[in-house]
């Protein structure tokens, strides 16, 4: 007779999600993970795993499902959880494979192409900016004529900021895209909206917005993949308009590419020219590993805990409550630096909560009751970390990468 072991598979090609995996286990449910050969070591809570898997970086998506099929002849697995954006695809497919119920592939694919993020939007409703898919070069030719440069050629498949390239002219993006080659039809060309960016990360369970909360990014995250410098993001005043906007927003949009249940981590700009509210993309998971430890500290709601209540729940097939949250506000500040253990202890403002514990980064968590107390303290200590800490690294290993990329180096 099958054993009546409830267990979830977690694939994880970065370090995160070690909330994820302790409430699991205090619920009852036994978390696994499967992760790279290069983070055997990393800071796993490996007192509540009952197995930890690794495999080499570079396989194929049929080899890690011969690998995973392999791990179920001993093991009957009840969710397949991709804890890091990039292994969202790779666990849909192995859910069809095994037919374990979950996010399929369809649905994966879409909140992992910007393409289909912006056609799916524009379909219903929501303004985003001017784009073309980089196809057919007749209609690249009309998009040019219409929409004046600045141009972002982003990858369609990559999070947050990376890869993207501004194109100033159009000798110069045929240029980059006869580099690109076959590669070309993998991105998107965007209009390029100045304005101030903001994200919303949200819970979302039978396809409605539970919670949400609205912060804004100190600078673009793409200034920061090119010139680096300071990462800072705070709570949005939630009397203002930005807050009732993008909370209203992003109530449409966060399940409208088939979200059932889980995390999603949307981001809009605030156009410098008109004013309007633009809808720029929408990831199935948390795309920065700190961004739940701020939405905590505004909030008291612990975003990875939440969503493995979710799949608890869902499994066992009992209602899911989202616990109360406060209304506070919060704020981080982060750079990259030179020193292997950098200090930050002579910041010492009672407002501080937490510190970044991790090799070359320096960062805090500041909490306050009022908004404009967390924007002074983060413009303080951006100012402070720039001529104290700050150190710049190039593109690929910016502290916008998920996960921390950079660290491999």
């Amino acid at each position: 007779m099958p054993e009546s072991i409830e267990r979830i598979l977690c694939i994880a090609s970065e370090e995160k999600g070690q909330e994820f995996l302790r409430q699991c286990a205090e619920m009852g449910v036994r978390p696994n993970l499967l992760t790279l050969e290069r983070l055997r070591d990393a800071d796993w809570p490996r007192d509540v795993l009952e197995d930890l898997t690794t495999m080499p970086s570079g396989l194929t998506r049929e080899q890690i499902i011969n690998t995973v099929s392999w791990m179920a002849r001993s093991k009957s697995y009840d969710r397949i959880v991709a804890l890091d954006e990039y292994d969202l695809e790779t666990a849909a497919q192995l859910r069809e494979h095994m037919r374990i119920p979950g996010m399929g592939t369809t649905t994966a694919g879409c909140y992992r192409d910007k393409l289909a993020m912006r056609v799916i939007a524009r379909a219903f409703g929501y303004p985003v900016p001017e784009f073309c898919r980089v196809l057919n070069y007749d209609e690249l030719r009309d998009y040019m004529r219409r929409v004046r440069p600045p141009w972002l050629l982003r990858p369609r498949a990559e999070a947050s900021a990376v890869g993207i390239r501004r194109i100033d002219d159009q000798e110069q993006l045929w240029r980059v895209l006869d580099d690109l080659g076959d590669l070309q039809s993998h991105h998107i060309l965007d209009e390029f909206v100045a304005g101030d960016l903001f994200h919303v990360d949200s819970i979302v369970n039978d396809r409605d917005v539970k919670f949400s909360v609205v912060h804004q990014y100190g600078r673009p995250p793409m200034n920061l993949m090119h010139a680096g410098g300071i990462f800072a993001i705070q709570t949005v005043d939630r009397a203002s308009l930005d807050w009732k906007e993008l909370t209203a927003m992003n109530r449409g949009v966060a399940p409208l590419l088939g979200m059932v249940r889980g995390l999603t981590h949307a981001e809009f700009v605030r156009s410098h020219a008109d004013g309007h509210y633009y809808f720029l993309e929408v990831a199935a998971n948390i795309s920065n590993s700190l961004i739940p430890d701020v939405v905590k500290a505004a909030s008291g709601i612990s975003l990875m805990r939440e969503w493995a209540r979710l799949e608890v729940a869902d499994l066992r097939g009992q209602p899911y409550t989202l616990p109360e949250a406060f209304e506070s506000y919060a704020g981080l500040v982060q750079c990259l630096s030179l020193a292997g253990e950098p200090h930050t202890d002579g910041f010492d403002d009672a407002e501080i909560i937490a510190r970044i514990k991790k090799p070359h980064q320096a960062g805090v968590i500041v909490r306050s009751d009022k908004p404009q107390r967390v924007k002074q303290l983060l413009d303080g200590y951006s100012q402070k970390f720039t001529d104290q800490l700050m150190t710049h690294v190039p593109e690929r290993h910016s502290l916008e990468d998920p996960g921390g990329r950079w660290s491999e180096a």
